[in-house]
Order: structure tokens, then C-alpha cells, then sequence
């Protein structure tokens, strides 16, 4: 693996103080460098802001209208500019950090040095479950001769998006639950070999819901593996849910993004006949479950054979087993293509 160090990189990542974590967000998202660097009115550098750090402050709490200053990291570990880029990599490599900003006496921000991940790409031997045999009823008409999954996005079946996505990321082993005309995906994506991975099938004889079809699985390995709606489009990095898994040690892991919906009247709250409380348009706000999990093979024993569970019931049982459930909240793009609305929707993220 080797080093960058490129001006072009850590100037697009450049963060003011004043700015909200939604904006440390789509940074993180836009350019793929996983930090940004926060900075005062003199360019001096406040802090450094990354995934993790949006994510514990989501949980504890915040939204993404906060300041960027309350999930800041105030002392990240930097490095002058007479540093060279191999001790700069054995710093990272003692410190497991993938990037570190470069400063100048007077704590400017001169560059960053990156972990390339370009050179060599990290292979995954954790299996993706991927559920695409639903009968996708609210986007018909498109769905009456085609499965919701086989809608072409960008050119582009949505399924082949997520398993494009997630090779990119390292996983090649693939299982495809399939039931409503299952045979159009089989044909279409075979073995996989057409697309340098493996892949399996889980054929359903009836619709067993979005984790039923879970009870067919022949999982030998001890390993996680991964769970994903077959009509989900997101910028969510599957690697990052599945380390977020592991460092908790979990039984099962839930992907969930925050869903805002005001109110399109006021809201007058009432105890009995006397009026407590008027909200003109209040907002709501929830977490909702995004499609995404992580499991590990000891939940698949709450399953019977052949028998319908969606994943949220599947999530009550693991519960009142004591089994580990938690929620890893999603800052990225996400959408459940469910509805035609959607399909426009995803069809000009991924384009863009």
C-alpha cells in the first residue's frame, strides 16, 4: 500500500467552525477521504470530524442541524511538515488511523497524508444476504412483469447497484433470496461469474417476509454477515456497518436514518377541554429502519424453517432472548425505492 499526499485532497475537506454536522456529512460522503477538517476564522485547525464521530453524536442525541463543534475531535493526532511519508505511515500503522493532517508551526492546515486504498483492495469472506423476492405491489405498473429489484436505475438494474457497491467494498460472496419472478434475476445474474463473484440462491416457494427466508441459510462460518433490502439505494459503506458490528461486539445490527416529516398544521394539545399547548407545523423527527443489518449465525436458531418473520419481528424475539440488538444511524444518502416517487428520486442520485 502506499501513501498520498496531494493539496487537491485536504482543501476540498476543509471545514468552518461555524458549520453543522449535516455539512460535515455530505463532505464525508462527496469526497470519500472518511474526515474533514474543522478549522477556525484563521485557518487553524480545530478539530477533525469522522464517520464514528457523527454517529456517536446521532446516538447521543444530536441532529444534523447541530454544530459540527459538538462531535468535533479537538485533539486528533497531526504531524508537522518535515515529516516524510513512511514515518507518516508507521504512525498510522501504530495508531490504526487511515489519514493525518500535515500543520505548520502556528497549527495551519499544509496537507494531509492518506492511506491509498487504491493499490490493494481488501477482500471480505463475510457472505451478503441480499432479499429481492418481494412482489414490490406499490411501484406497479413496473413491477407487474419485472421484480422491484430488476428496475433499471441509471441504466442499471438496482440490484446490480448493490452488488457493485459491495464488491467495490471488498465482499464477493453473495446469496439472493428470491420468490416473485425470481427466474429474471437468476438468468440475469447467474453465478455471479459474469461479475467476478459467487453467487447463491435462496429460493422461496412463498413469501417468507424480510428475514423468513434467513431460515434457509447453510452458514457454516462463524463470521457476520450482511443483510441487505434488495431496493435500497444508499451511500451507506457496508464495511463500516459491519466493523461498527464487530467493535460492538452485537448479535444483530440495525442500520437507521433519521426521518424528518412537519406537520402541515398546527397542533393543539389539549388536557381535557383546557389547551396545554399550541405547535404551529411541529416537526417530526424518528429513526427509521433503513434495510441494512449485520447478524451473526447464533440468531438464525429464533427462526423456523419455511416460516414468514419480517426483520423487526425478528429483532423482537432477539430481544426478549437477551440477544444484543443495536442501531448504527445512517448520515448518508438513502432511499427505499418503494413507491414510484422513489424511483425518480434514486434514479438522480445515482446518476450524480
Amino acid at each position: 500500500m502506499t501513501l498520498k499526499n496531494t493539496s487537491k485532497v485536504w482543501k476540498k475537506i476543509i471545514l468552518l467552525e461555524a458549520s453543522s454536522i449535516l455539512d460535515a456529512a455530505k463532505n464525508l460522503e462527496e469526497n470519500g477521504v472518511q474526515i474533514v477538517l474543522v478549522v477556525d476564522k484563521k485557518k487553524c485547525l480545530v478539530g477533525t470530524v469522522s464517520d464514528g464521530d457523527i454517529r456517536r453524536g446521532l446516538l447521543a442525541g444530536l441532529d444534523l442541524n447541530s454544530s459540527v463543534l459538538k462531535v468535533v475531535n479537538k485533539k486528533p493526532r497531526v504531524v508537522p511538515e518535515a515529516v516524510t511519508s513512511d514515518l507518516a505511515l508507521e504512525i498510522m500503522k501504530s495508531n490504526n488511523l487511515r489519514q493525518i493532517p500535515i500543520v505548520d508551526k502556528s497549527n495551519k492546515i499544509k496537507g494531509i497524508h492518506l492511506w491509498d486504498e487504491i493499490t490493494v483492495k481488501e477482500s471480505r469472506s463475510n457472505i451478503m444476504v441480499i432479499m429481492a423476492g418481494g412482489k414490490g405491489i406499490r411501484m406497479r405498473p413496473y413491477t407487474e412483469s419485472c421484480p422491484k429489484p430488476m428496475l433499471e436505475v441509471a441504466n442499471k438494474p438496482i440490484l446490480q447497484h448493490i452488488i457493485e457497491k459491495a464488491k467495490n467494498e471488498g465482499f464477493n460472496k453473495f446469496i439472493i433470496s428470491v420468490n416473485y419472478l425470481g427466474q429474471m434475476i437468476k438468468d440475469f445474474f447467474g453465478s455471479g461469474e459474469k461479475f467476478g463473484i459467487d453467487i447463491e440462491y435462496l429460493d422461496e416457494d412463498s413469501p417468507l417476509g424480510t428475514a423468513g427466508s434467513l431460515s434457509l441459510l447453510k452458514i457454516k462460518t462463524k463470521e457476520p454477515f450482511l443483510v441487505v433490502n434488495g431496493d435500497v439505494v444508499t451511500g451507506v459503506r457496508f464495511k463500516k456497518i459491519l466493523k461498527f458490528h464487530d467493535t460492538q461486539n452485537a448479535h444483530a445490527t440495525m442500520a437507521v436514518s433519521l426521518h424528518e416529516w412537519q406537520h402541515p398544521f398546527g397542533v393543539v394539545h389539549m388536557n381535557g377541554m383546557n389547551i396545554t399547548k399550541i405547535e404551529e407545523k411541529p416537526v417530526s423527527r424518528d429513526y427509521i429502519n433503513a434495510g441494512v443489518y449485520v447478524l451473526s449465525p447464533e440468531v438464525l436458531k429464533l427462526l423456523k424453517k419455511n416460516k414468514f418473520c419480517d426483520m423487526p419481528e425478528l429483532f423482537e424475539r432477539l430481544k426478549a432472548n437477551n440477544f444484543s440488538t443495536i442501531a448504527y444511524p445512517v448520515h448518508e444518502q438513502w432511499l427505499d425505492v418503494g413507491k414510484p416517487d422513489d424511483y425518480y428520486l434514486a434514479e438522480n442520485y445515482l446518476k450524480k
